[in-house]
């Protein structure tokens, strides 16, 4: 058997806490008989050090990151966690499957409930990181986005990256946007989750967990590296 270590960043927003169990519980919900156990790289306990070492005793382990992007959780945080266990492997984030920008695009529908207005602009918010990887990362989503709704779609960052998100609403009112809507490519209410909301759009789409098809994208990650 082979246990799935879901490792999500942490947070101490309780909302956030809350959206993170119920994905795991959706993921256990379709991997029947398949150990499912939670872990974070910052903020919370268990740490993801600790986890391997239990889990690592007794099954081999998959670690899903529970994140939108490859950067320094998963390349060093996670990565080094899972090299000093040889029944240990790293399965990629989930950011870049298909079923990530269907679940954006509804959230963008939920967020207007009277539809599309002309001149609107969509900014993927997302949180940002320094690795160039990251970016490629969001812009494939952003690409993906862009082919589900009838609106501009471009890119802005919480942090490390730019153009921050606060600069991508400007841009898009200076080039003619009516509305500046906010696709909050975060996993779960928590601090990035509210610099996408104080950056000044005009709407603030949800998170994305929990979704049943965010558990399903974790799943195929898992099966994936299986």
């Amino acid at each position: 058997m082979t246990t799935l270590v879901a490792c999500s960043h942490g947070t101490n927003d309780p909302a956030g806490q809350h959206a993170v169990r119920r994905l795991i519980d959706d993921v256990r919900a379709l991997l029947p008989g398949i150990r499912v156990m939670p872990a974070v790289v910052d903020v919370e306990e268990p740490q993801i050090g600790a986890v391997l070492a239990q889990e690592a005793s007794r099954d081999d382990v998959i670690v899903v990151p529970l994140l939108l992007s490859v950067g320094y959780h998963t390349a060093v945080d996670i990565s080094r966690a899972v090299r000093t266990h040889a029944n240990a492997r790293q399965a990629e984030p989930l950011g870049t499957h298909p079923l990530v920008a269907e679940v954006l695009a509804d959230r963008l529908s939920a967020a207007l409930p009277d539809g599309w207005i002309q001149r609107d602009h969509v900014v993927l918010a997302a949180a940002g990181s320094s690795d160039p990887a990251a970016s490629a990362d969001v812009e494939a989503v952003a690409t993906r986005l862009r082919s589900l709704i009838p609106v501009r779609v471009t890119v802005g960052y919480a942090s490390a990256s730019i153009p921050r998100i606060v600069d991508a609403v400007a841009d898009a009112r200076r080039d003619g946007a009516v509305r500046v809507i906010a696709a909050s490519h975060v996993l779960a209410p928590g601090f990035f989750a509210g610099l996408i909301r104080a950056a000044g759009a005009d709407v603030v789409s949800l998170p994305l967990a929990p979704d049943p098809r965010i558990a399903q994208v974790v799943a195929d990650r898992f099966h994936a590296a299986r």
